[in-house]
């Protein structure tokens, strides 16, 4: 199957656009954008959401008054920080790489756009299923390093730059305990395609116990969850933007919604890490079906399942210390790499196991 064509919403939406009369071409054109401006909303929501959530799970934890008392249930102070976001003037300083100034936080932003489309939110409610759909996601999770690194180069500021390098550095370490990890749902589900994968966690083991990978995978799934933290530079490993040696890091020359930007692809890659683990090792939006409204059910177990980690990891960012660049470059390459590496035989095994018993 040509991967730019896919499953999903994809030839449904074409039919029916061809079945109106639009030519083939133009109804191509139209599934793209409106693809895309369906992610930047969705996007747009998670980000509004996760911030309030944010605000809530830190100010709580942290006992912060602001999220706490500003407004009905701490409403207003996600509307004051929005609204204080968008009166900021958009700068940019005089000495800096212009171009590259400007695209890094697009790139960025793209990055975390793209990752979206093979994220299967249930069994219908998916762009495109490619047959490589988790070789895109990873393929597009990193490159947004590249528009950090462009955002530090381009702003002519050694904070800037460190902060940039130290971005480059961390994805491109953790990336490969990430991929290892992955590597066992993709043995046992025999499929790239992030839908597949998901209908391959369809019914039980032993009769009861619900088909979830993270039951044979546990390690790979606690790997997997700990570089998610690190490619989305979540707390205890947000060394490219340390405030307390770096200012604010990469992003520290941008302001007004260039500023904004690198938080809107912050938020929708924590989300986008928290989704992939529902649908490799969570069973996906698989879960109870009620005979009202059936075709939403799915995805309300997919968001439920989603939510729930994304808050694990806001409660890991409101309570941990972060680490020493030296401490966490040894933790990738000593501690799981090899860990990712050993998954992959007991991965192996539980295949062959599997395929001996006839299950």
């Amino acid at each position: 199957m040509d991967v730019t064509q896919g499953l999903g919403a994809y030839p449904a939406i074409i039919g029916w656009l061809k079945g109106c009369g639009v030519p083939a071409w133009l109804a191509e054109i139209l599934y793209r954008v409106g693809a895309g401006l369906l992610v930047l909303t969705l996007i747009s929501i998670l980000a509004l959401v996760l911030v309030y959530m944010l605000r809530k799970v830190m100010g709580h934890m942290q006992c912060r008054l602001g999220p706490r008392v500003t407004g009905p249930f701490g409403l207003l102070q996600t509307v004051a920080d929005a609204l204080k976001l968008m009166q900021k003037e958009d700068i940019i300083p005089a000495q800096v790489d212009r171009p590259v100034f400007i695209l890094a936080p697009y790139l960025v932003f793209l990055s975390c756009g793209m990752i979206f489309m093979v994220l299967p939110l249930s069994p219908t409610w998916i762009l495109n299923d490619l047959d490589v759909g988790l070789l895109f996601f990873i393929a597009f999770g990193s490159l947004a390093a590249f528009g950090l690194l462009m955002a530090g180069w381009g702003s002519n500021s050694k904070y800037s730059l460190v902060g940039g390098m130290r971005s480059v550095a961390q994805v491109v370490s953790y990336e490969v305990p990430m991929v290892l990890a992955l590597l066992g749902a993709v043995m046992l589900a025999g499929t790239l395609s992030t839908q597949e994968i998901v209908r391959a966690q369809s019914g039980t083991w032993l009769g009861f116990l619900p088909r979830w990978f993270i039951f044979l995978q546990p390690l790979g799934f606690i790997i997997y969850f700990l570089c998610g933290l690190a490619e989305t530079g979540q707390t205890p490993f947000d060394l490219p933007e340390g405030e307390s040696e770096l200012v604010a890091g990469y992003n520290t020359e941008y302001s007004g919604m260039r500023f904004a930007l690198f938080f809107l692809a912050e938020f929708g890659n924590t989300f986008a890490i928290s989704a992939m683990a529902t649908t490799l090792f969570l069973g996906g939006w698989h879960g109870p079906v009620f005979s009202f409204l059936p075709w939403l059910w799915p995805f309300v177990w997919f968001m439920v399942k989603a939510m729930a980690l994304t808050f694990c990891i806001m409660w890991v960012r409101s309570t941990w210390l972060r680490f020493r660049i030296d401490q966490m470059m040894d933790f990738a390459w000593k501690i799981l790499v090899p860990l990712a590496l050993l998954n992959i035989f007991v991965s192996a095994g539980e295949v062959a196991l599997i395929r001996w018993i006839g299950g």
